[in-house]
């Protein structure tokens, strides 16, 4: 199956139709030349209602990471991204958004990435897309799995997500711009370079 062919069958999808508040608005920016892939959780209520994923603060750290500008980030189709659930799950009674669905996923994920045979580095945001990709990180909380990133080399590399409520995070573990950000850069400008 062409990889236009799924994005047209997940535009449409609308399974979790009957346990959402809100219309299902699948959310994927993948293209057939998308080299590098972005893999978080699912989108939140601005991604929802913009269709633009990472179009807020959490964006411009994930850019910072990456090396990259908001320019490069959405013009360049060597980048992609793919949450595993398609569509904003909604918002629990704390204020935070609700996990991932798992139907999504069970879906949709392993056809999207055999859709995608140039990907060459996956992205892993947050526990969910950690555990899918790297099966090492099952049984491991993000922290632990983010601290053995080499071990996920050359394919993946697990992050944290880059929402400033993880600013916390970030002071407590300074290793990780130390080390996993540079080499993120370099990475993603020897991918965006070719």
């Amino acid at each position: 199956m062409s990889l236009e062919v799924l994005l047209a069958e997940i535009a449409a999808c609308r399974a979790c139709v009957l346990d959402l508040s809100h219309e299902p608005r699948p959310v994927v920016r993948v293209f057939p030349e998308t080299r590098l892939l972005i893999c978080g959780q699912a989108p939140g209520r601005r991604v929802h209602e913009s269709g633009l994923p990472f179009d807020d603060a959490s964006g411009q750290r994930l850019r910072a990471w990456l090396g990259v500008d908001r320019q490069t980030f959405y013009g360049d189709r060597r980048i992609g991204v793919a949450a595993m659930a398609f569509c904003f799950p909604g918002t629990d009674l704390k204020g935070g958004d609700y996990p991932p669905p798992p139907r999504c996923a069970a879906l949709w994920r392993a056809r999207l990435m055999a859709a995608l045979p140039k990907v060459e580095l996956v992205l892993t945001v947050g526990a969910y897309a950690q555990q899918w990709h790297t099966p090492a990180a099952r049984g491991r909380s993000m922290t632990q799995t983010v601290l053995a990133w080499r071990e996920s080399l050359p394919g993946v590399i697990p992050l944290p997500h880059p929402s400033w409520r993880n600013t916390a995070w970030l002071r407590r573990n300074p290793w990780f711009e130390d080390e996993v950000a540079p080499y993120l850069r370099a990475r993603t400008a020897a991918i965006l370079g070719d």
